[in-house]
């Protein structure tokens, strides 16, 4: 029996101890363990329990354990909620899975919220934390052999992506052209500004969209986008800096807030309002945001990182007269969560990875190299990228990386 030398880095390394190990033992759904490759019945899952250790594509020893952040009780301080484990076990792929060696991870302001427990109130400490990932598939299974090979280069979107290795479902990763931290910074943030701005944003030329938070991870996707829809784009920031940086990517009118009185730039330069709100900050900005609303306006809550530190997740609104408001001016807010446009998310990700290779697209990257304690490396630095993002340091999105965790040559 021969198998295609795509098939799996596995089975090349496992070589003859694999057989000779499985050649006398039965198949566990039918005869023989060689029907298992074969017959009527669906493929199964390949068993990998056997073996502890196992090579990956370069000729080196995938180790038996790895670091991993895990959330060992709920709060909204992540450095209480989280623990760094350094002997956890290196998982092993399914017939249908990649194992990805991760380069790089991304933080996001709702890691937080992860933690707290707030997306899934069913879900008890322990468990991982972290939601996007890209690296090298260094191993799996044979049915993801069929559309993937050891050593290519993906990225992924799934809970517990703080980890050093990641099993990823083959059909959930995302192929990319090299490992670059610029493809991971499209994953959740490029994603959820195309795709919030596609289906809700409703935007044509001439339009005046205001971008809360706007050099941030998801912002400086949103000031981009739109402008490529011929619109006017307004962006809040909180340095000269930042407002620097917004310019170079397009924004007609940076507001530094820290600076200038956001509300009284609002009102004298738009009197009028403004027709898109792509907001992300929540408490007073919200608030502005509503007033600040033309007729017909719409306003796009994807989120309200002011509140996510507090035991509630929430600042307060002044939400007694948000129906007044809206109604005076036939105007709209809805909230945007990513996991509920996941129909859309393929389409989105092709769309944003040609903008990015084709230079259409700036996808900003802060690596932590302008911290106090420098850049960001290794999982240990993960508690240190986020408490910079609620600082408000950021200018793009914030992403660490993972050195490699595999030295040893066979």
């Amino acid at each position: 029996m021969r198998f295609n030398t795509k098939s799996s880095a596995l089975l090349r390394c496992w070589g003859s101890r694999f057989w000779r190990s499985r050649r006398q033992q039965q198949c566990p759904l039918e005869g023989p363990f060689w029907s298992c490759f074969g017959g009527a019945r669906p493929r199964p899952i390949l068993d990998m329990s056997y073996s502890r250790h196992f090579l990956d594509f370069q000729g080196s020893s995938i180790p038996s354990s790895m670091k991993k952040l895990v959330v060992t009780k709920l709060n909204s301080n992540f450095r209480e909620a989280v623990a760094l484990r350094q002997d956890a076990p290196v998982p092993l792929p399914g017939d249908g899975d990649l194992l990805v060696r991760k380069r790089f991870i991304g933080i996001n302001a709702s890691d937080i919220n992860y933690s707290a427990g707030r997306y899934d109130t069913s879900v008890k400490p322990p468990f991982d934390v972290g939601f996007e990932g890209i690296g090298d598939v260094v191993a799996l299974g044979l049915s993801a052999s069929a559309r993937y090979t050891v050593g290519q280069a993906v990225a992924y979107m799934a809970p517990g992506s703080f980890a050093e290795y990641t099993v990823v479902p083959a059909k959930q990763a995302v192929l990319l052209p090299s490992v670059k931290p610029e493809f991971l910074t499209l994953m959740l943030s490029g994603a959820t500004a195309y795709i919030s701005l596609k289906e809700l944003g409703e935007l044509t030329e001439g339009k005046k969209v205001l971008v809360t938070a706007a050099s941030g991870g998801t912002g400086q996707f949103a000031v981009q986008l739109s402008k490529k829809a011929k619109c006017h784009v307004i962006g809040t920031c909180s340095s000269d800096e930042k407002a620097d940086f917004l310019k170079s990517i397009g924004c007609d009118h940076p507001i530094n807030y820290k600076t200038e009185n956001l509300g009284a730039v609002l009102r004298r330069d738009y009197p009028e309002g403004v027709d898109v709100v792509y907001e992300s900050v929540g408490g007073k900005m919200f608030d502005l945001a509503v007033n600040s609303l033309a007729t017909k306006g719409r306003l796009i809550v994807i989120g309200f990182i002011s509140g996510y530190q507090n035991p509630t997740g929430l600042q307060p609104i002044k939400a007694e007269m948000l129906p007044a408001k809206l109604l005076k001016k036939s105007a709209s807010i809805q909230g945007f969560f990513l996991n509920h446009y996941l129909s859309e998310y393929k389409m989105a990700m092709q769309h944003l990875l040609t903008m990015c290779e084709s230079g259409e697209l700036v996808c900003e990257v802060d690596l932590g190299d302008m911290s106090p304690e420098g850049k960001f490396t290794g999982l240990e630095s993960v508690f240190r990228a986020i408490d910079y993002m609620y600082m408000g340091k950021n200018i793009g999105k914030i992403v660490v990386e993972l050195p490699n965790s595999v030295n040893s040559k066979l």
